[in-house]
């Protein structure tokens, strides 16, 4: 019987072999795609179907891809699953989130360290208790780029750690018009009071792809603001550009192929 799955050419990305690099940028949105491809060279539109734009160039003379993933951990699983069939082996994540931890700023940067698995795709690839991890070189790498583009000040710093990934942007907003109201609060001061930087909708199940299939991932976040600030009537700040997120992981990509060439 005939298969929809193609080999030559995935189903989702409508990408091929040969047109992907082994680093992959991944934003969410599609729309940040050729702004992150610019800082590119030679970089050119590969595909663009659904959520999935995908585009590739080189930085220091190695091939570099920028894919979107679309919002949440599903569309993100899809992406990273099709782009491994095209070659890649390291991604690293830039996106938004909304900051936990008091100690986090808009615009503060983020890089995860790990991420809790509040979110359904991860327990396709994971076992229930196994840790939704990122690969340490890559959070080396985005940890020496990110303190390289921040300082000491409000707004401007540059975290890692822990992370939270979900599948309910509202129920983060607002839980009590959730039937679950009291299960996601519940939940959500736990993950406060163990340090938790950020809350976002990907990184876990991007990492828990990566551990399956033996490849590596990182990411970094935009804080656009602070939930627990804001819910505290504490100063803030609200930030609406991921320019030093993306410089980031561009950064950090340099970082890894100079180690990947040793």
């Amino acid at each position: 019987m005939a298969s929809i799955i193609s080999e030559d050419i995935r189903f989702h990305l409508k990408t091929k072999t040969g047109d992907i690099g082994r680093y992959v940028i991944l934003p969410g949105d599609p729309g940040r795609v050729p702004k992150i491809a610019a800082k590119l060279d030679h970089a050119k539109c590969i595909a663009s179907n659904r959520e999935y734009t995908t585009y590739t160039g080189e930085l220091d003379g190695v091939r570099v891809s920028v894919c979107s993933t679309g919002i949440g951990g599903a569309s993100a699983a899809i992406a990273v699953e099709e782009l491994i069939l095209c070659g890649a082996d390291t991604f690293i994540r830039v996106g938004t989130s909304g900051g936990m931890d008091l100690k986090v700023f808009g615009g503060d940067l983020i890089v995860a360290s790990a991420a809790v698995r509040s979110e359904g795709t991860s327990y396709e690839y994971l076992p229930d208790h196994y840790p939704a991890v990122a690969d340490f070189q890559v959070v080396r790498a985005l940890q020496d780029a990110g303190n390289a583009l921040s300082t000491d000040q409000d707004g401007n710093r540059c975290h890692v750690g822990v992370v939270h990934s979900k599948d309910n942007f509202y129920g983060e907003i607002d839980p009590d018009t959730t039937a679950v109201g009291q299960k996601l609060r519940t939940a959500w001061d736990a993950y406060v009071k163990c340090g938790c930087l950020t809350s976002e909708m990907e990184a876990a199940a991007l990492f828990s792809v990566a551990l399956c299939r033996g490849v590596r991932a990182g990411a970094v976040l935009t804080a656009l603001w602070n939930v627990e600030r804001t819910k505290q009537h504490l100063p803030d700040f609200n930030c609406e550009s991921s320019e030093r997120a993306i410089q980031c992981a561009v950064n950090a990509i340099r970082l890894l192929i100079q180690q990947d060439a040793k």
